[in-house]
């Protein structure tokens, strides 16, 4: 199998707020860094993929507004998934695979300030008879805490640790948009907390994949993708154990994430709960070191946090950090979809 690499990673710092900011004028530094990491121009990269959402940016096919900040002229090789941009790295990742391109430009954004985001994601429930109800993003994530609570899997202090842990390595990280001493807060829904929920804000990344000896020339230490897959659960979340993700754990068989250890995870995990599913469902030990960047406990923008883990995890193989990394990016409501995957240094 052709060798691919992520070579470059940049991202906006996060922020409560970017209302002075339309998506293109924050998306235009993220891009411009990104690209002078590696040296290269807009017209040396061979395929450009994109993630965001139509229903934050409250208007129809508004990537095609974002392209202003890549530059579609001369006309460029360019495509676009309605989520998540670790689903945009994954469609760049195959298309580099295929032999069609030696390079990818891949990013993603989003502004979730504009809008009340735990009603704007009951949109992407069962449109007949989950929908209608409005359950709202932090009422379902506390469905799932309580499912695990009652499992015997996890308890209230055991969170806050989980939430204490993921903001305090998150200091060291200058575009989290929280980090340090977090108040545990009231109640949202229980049995979460406000510390127990990830903030709402807005943002965007970007990476650069690249293929073979042009990897190798573009970046000192390469982070390789070893492997990559994602899963779904059933659409209906009547019919599912939530205290487990079925699909994660297949994800990361199908990636390679069990052939050895890997000695750190970026986990997409927005709630405190979700990163005790992942734990269990991803066979990650006490000695793997969980979302040293803060993860989305620290920032959380939607549409970006799953690129944001992917490239948290190359770019400490490009520091020399760590030497196999396994990264994680979630879709939906309670883990509904996952995806993993595996990087390695040389």
């Amino acid at each position: 199998m052709r060798e691919i690499a992520i070579v470059a990673f940049a991202q906006t710092d996060h922020l409560r707020r970017t209302d002075e900011l339309s998506e293109v004028e924050m998306l235009m530094p993220v891009l411009h860094d990104v690209l002078g990491r590696t040296g290269l121009k807009t017209s040396d990269i061979d395929f450009t993929c994109s993630g965001s959402c139509d229903y934050l940016a409250g208007r129809a096919f508004s990537f095609t507004m974002a392209l202003d900040g890549v530059g579609a002229w001369p006309p460029i090789s360019e495509s676009h998934v309605e989520m998540d941009g670790a689903w945009a790295l994954y469609e760049a990742w195959v298309k580099l695979l295929t032999g069609e391109a030696d390079t990818a430009l891949v990013y993603a954004y989003g502004k979730s300030s504009p809008g009340e985001l735990r009603d704007v994601l009951t949109r992407q429930l069962d449109p007949y008879y989950v929908a209608p109800l409005w359950p709202d993003s932090v009422s379902l994530a506390a469905l799932q805490a309580r499912a695990l609570i009652d499992a015997g899997d996890t308890d209230e202090p055991a969170l806050a640790a989980v939430a204490a842990r993921s903001r305090s390595a998150a200091s060291a990280n200058p575009h989290a948009q929280l980090g340090g001493a977090v108040p545990a807060g009231d109640y949202l829904v229980q049995p979460l907390r406000t510390g127990d929920c990830p903030p709402i804000g807005d943002g965007a990344a970007a990476v650069i994949l690249a293929a073979g000896d042009t990897a190798r020339r573009l970046c000192e230490r390469p982070a390789w993708i070893r492997g990559m897959d994602h899963r779904i659960e059933a659409h209906s979340l009547g019919v599912r154990d939530l205290t487990d993700s079925p699909s994660a754990r297949q994800a990361a068989e199908r990636a390679g994430a069990f052939d050895r250890p890997v000695d750190t995870a970026e986990l997409h995990a927005p709630f405190t709960s979700q990163e005790v599913v992942l734990r269990k469902a991803l066979r990650l030990g006490g000695d793997v070191n969980v979302n040293p960047s803060g993860g989305p406990l620290a920032a959380n923008p939607v549409m970006a946090a799953g690129l944001i883990r992917l490239g948290e995890a190359a770019a400490r193989i490009h520091r020399g950090q760590s030497d196999r990394v396994l990264a994680h990016a979630t879709s939906g409501p309670c883990l509904q979809q996952n995806l993993v995957a595996v990087l390695e240094g040389e």
